[in-house]
């Protein structure tokens, strides 16, 4: 009789673990679909205000002042303001900077300011204080480079509504197809993605890389070009998360996006990248801008 009772006892305790590992895998599971539900939810809700920044500082290894220049006739960084506010996306525009002769040029031609600190590293660093310093709440930043006067209107409205459109994201970006004459440069930053739409990796190398060592004729290779939008809440984390390996070795901040875990959203558009990275640009420039009649 022991024996038996012990085993019927061992029997009604092994059925009472199976189902409160059961009941907690189902409760887990039901936790999270409802944190999805109401992740997806708040997403769709609160990531209607967006606001374009545009960061500009005087200083610059390679082309000091550049956010001054005159391009036919205007500073670059009104020129690229002008081109911002020609999207539909964006409820508000500033320029974020740390430099008063910037910030008197920008009110000059009636853009909103917001004077950012000298220690910032990076453009996304210098976006996340001014977003601290805005008075109103926004959902998303989109973080515009000062140094593309022909920014495409409809490529900031891409990326605003690509992240929009996923809220796993926390980031969402831009790529155009690479020209084979710019496989090797160092200053055209490459991507992959996967089937979905999301970031893989970058590189100032060129990605994938063939066992040739040859550019690819065939292969369809992807330009990163420097827009990128943020979810606002991820934003303010952003300055907290370490430097990482690949962030650090390839010096591409949004590495440190994807080696923490974080999603990126990838949009591919058909883009001429025409950014300023150094005096003989601005040439360059103006010679393409009289061939579209822009003034």
């Amino acid at each position: 009789m022991s024996i038996c009772s012990s085993s019927s006892s061992s029997s009604s305790s092994s059925t009472a673990k199976a189902w409160i590992v059961h009941s907690i895998l189902a409760g887990t599971a039901i936790a999270i679909a409802i944190g999805a539900r109401a992740y997806l939810g708040r997403a769709r809700k609160f990531r209607t205000r967006v606001v374009g920044v545009i960061p500009a500082r005087f200083a610059s290894s390679r082309f000091e002042g550049k956010p001054l220049v005159h391009i036919l006739g205007k500073p670059m960084i009104q020129r690229t303001w002008e081109r911002s506010k020609l999207a539909t996306t964006l409820d508000h525009i500033v320029v974020a900077t740390d430099d008063e002769k910037i910030a008197e040029c920008c009110r000059g031609f009636g853009a909103a300011v917001i004077m950012t600190s000298e220690s910032c590293r990076n453009g996304t660093e210098r976006c996340n204080e001014a977003l601290g310093k805005l008075e109103k709440k926004y959902d998303i930043v989109v973080n515009i480079q000062g140094d593309e006067p022909l920014i495409e209107p409809e490529i900031i409205d891409g990326v605003v509504k690509a992240l929009q459109a996923a809220p796993d994201a926390v980031f969402s970006t831009a790529v155009t197809f690479l020209k084979p004459e710019d496989a090797f440069d160092p200053n055209r930053v490459k991507c992959v993605v996967d089937n979905r739409g999301y970031a893989v990796y970058f590189s100032r190398g060129l990605i994938p890389f063939n066992k040739s060592a040859k550019v690819n004729p065939q292969f369809p290779y992807l330009l990163h070009l420097g827009i990128q939008s943020y979810d606002s809440e991820f934003l303010k984390i952003y300055p907290q998360l370490q430097p990482t390996p690949l962030q650090l070795e390839e010096d591409l901040e949004q590495l440190k996006v994807l080696e923490n875990g974080y999603k990126m959203k990838v949009i591919k558009v058909e883009h001429e990248t025409h950014g300023v990275d150094t005096p003989e640009d601005v040439g360059k420039i103006e010679s393409l801008m009289r061939e579209r009649n822009l003034s």
